[in-house]
């Protein structure tokens, strides 16, 4: 496999890109193929603003990834940035110091004003949102998987002779540790022997049409009732995304989440809502837990709330978080004022201007655009909510459906004879190419930029045969 990725990387060349093609040998001499996702295009991207990117040689291409779910309020926003700075104390810069008093950019052991400002916005505005009356500390981290490892590892302090984690197949919530091994299913090598996988409801989430039917929940049912009696209060927690991410963008029906909190709340057992890749308003509320209907104890945070900036929380009940003691939850950058300043500055964008208003009326645009993609034959299912979505590759002639997506990258990236051209990433699980723009994407931009890929699809479809 290795060895597959290497060639592939190696081929990655385009037509009147040189400065890229030079940067791209450079990068195979210096980093190891296993610092990114083997992506068709692996753009090199020299400048960002608003809802586009621009590589060296000026070629300008619409994001449509939001940097992997991070950019929702777009890239680089002047008046974000504004904040971000007063905040750290750097409204002006005098050059003739040779060191600026201002936050300090690391704060291990140690506390500041912005890190407590951060801490009493986001839970004011986390229990705004119904289903956020649990929230009442923030355990910050630097990443997603290491939120994930903080919300277990308080869950496993609660009760300690309960060691056991619930999670559902498929599912992806980290590549480090605790959050790797609730990830995947039960026949990924090396499983954690304290993980029990149940199932999800793919078939019955598949299309977005078939998301908007009832769904029968009496297997899922089961299956949890049994595992709870062959283990019962062994399970210190159930960790779930509020939609499969990376394990293909399965978005199911609000009731399956209710079921399980229910089962969580019956059992006594910490339910742990994975919204790294969900929070402020990339499935249309501020936070997923609104919508889908549930009150979870510890919700995860990360990737759009600092805009960019690494930050991530584990955010719950007091009587859960603070099972532990001094230094079991700490690292050198959680908390850091950086971040700390990132975060509420996003805050104050989302309070102060109609992102999620926006976000909403991009959501049908988004929805509308792609479903028309199924005409070209390439695309088999629609799924998704809000700016997340995901389009699933047919298989055509003797290209699977993972050589489909990866033609579909590519020829978006090369853009139509205008040279009108749109960022997507490697497939997820191979065969489903996600599609998630900025929040704040203009309506008509978002139409144009869905109507190139409507048109280089056809176009695709024809030189596949």
């Amino acid at each position: 496999m290795n060895q597959h990725l290497a060639r592939s990387t190696e081929s990655i060349r385009f037509d009147g890109e040189s400065a890229s093609n030079e940067a791209r040998c450079r990068l195979r001499a210096t980093e190891p193929i296993c610092m990114r996702t083997y992506t068709p295009s692996l753009a090199l991207l020299e400048k960002s603003a608003g809802s586009y990117h621009w590589t060296p040689e000026g070629r300008k291409l619409a994001d449509f990834t939001s940097g992997v779910l991070v950019a929702n309020l777009g890239h680089n926003p002047t008046r974000w940035w504004h904040r971000v700075l007063d905040y750290l104390g750097l409204s002006t810069i005098d050059a003739t110091l040779e060191f600026q008093q201002m936050v300090p950019l690391t704060s291990y052991n140690a506390a500041t004003e912005i890190e407590l400002l951060a801490n009493e916005r986001l839970l004011a505005n986390m229990r705004r949102e119904p289903g956020g009356g649990r929230m009442e500390q923030v355990l910050w981290a630097a990443s997603g998987s290491e939120a994930i490892q903080k919300a277990i590892w308080a869950s496993m302090a609660r009760q300690p002779g309960s060691q056991m984690i619930l999670a559902p197949r498929h599912g992806f919530h980290g590549k480090k540790g605790l959050a790797n091994a609730i990830t995947g299913t039960e026949c990924d090598a090396e499983r954690d022997p304290r993980v029990r996988f149940f199932g999800f409801p793919i078939e019955e989430c598949c299309d977005v049409q078939r998301r908007r039917q009832p769904i029968d929940l009496d297997k899922y049912e089961q299956e949890l009732n049994d595992l709870f009696y062959r283990y019962g209060s062994r399970f210190c927690c159930l960790v779930t995304e509020p939609y499969l991410g990376g394990g293909g963008s399965y978005h199911p029906q609000p009731e399956y989440l209710q079921l399980l909190q229910r089962f969580c709340n019956r059992h006594d057992i910490m339910f742990i809502l994975d919204e790294i890749q969900s929070n402020f308003g990339r499935t249309g509320p501020m936070y997923a837990y609104t919508h889908y209907g549930v009150e979870p104890d510890i919700v995860c945070l990360g990737k759009g709330m600092g805009n960019g900036v690494p930050v991530s929380a584990a955010v719950g009940r007091s009587d859960v978080l603070g099972t532990l003691t001094y230094g079991a939850g700490s690292d050198t950058w959680s908390a850091n004022p950086l971040s700390s300043a990132a975060v509420v500055a996003t805050l104050d964008e989302f309070e102060t201007s109609d992102v999620i208003g926006t976000a909403r009326r991009l959501a049908d645009v988004l929805e509308r655009g792609l479903c028309r993609l199924k005409e070209t034959g390439l695309i088999r299912y629609v799924r998704g909510e809000g700016c997340v979505w995901g389009i699933e590759c047919n298989p055509v002639g003797d290209h699977s459906a993972a050589e489909v997506a990866n033609h579909c990258v590519r020829t978006c990236y090369v853009g139509d004879d205008q040279g009108r051209a749109v960022h997507l990433l490697g497939p997820l699980a191979k065969k489903v190419i996600r599609v998630s723009p900025p929040l704040v994407m203009p309506l008509d931009e978002a139409q144009m930029y869905l109507d190139v890929m409507y048109e280089r699809f056809t176009a695709l479809r024809s030189e596949l045969g």
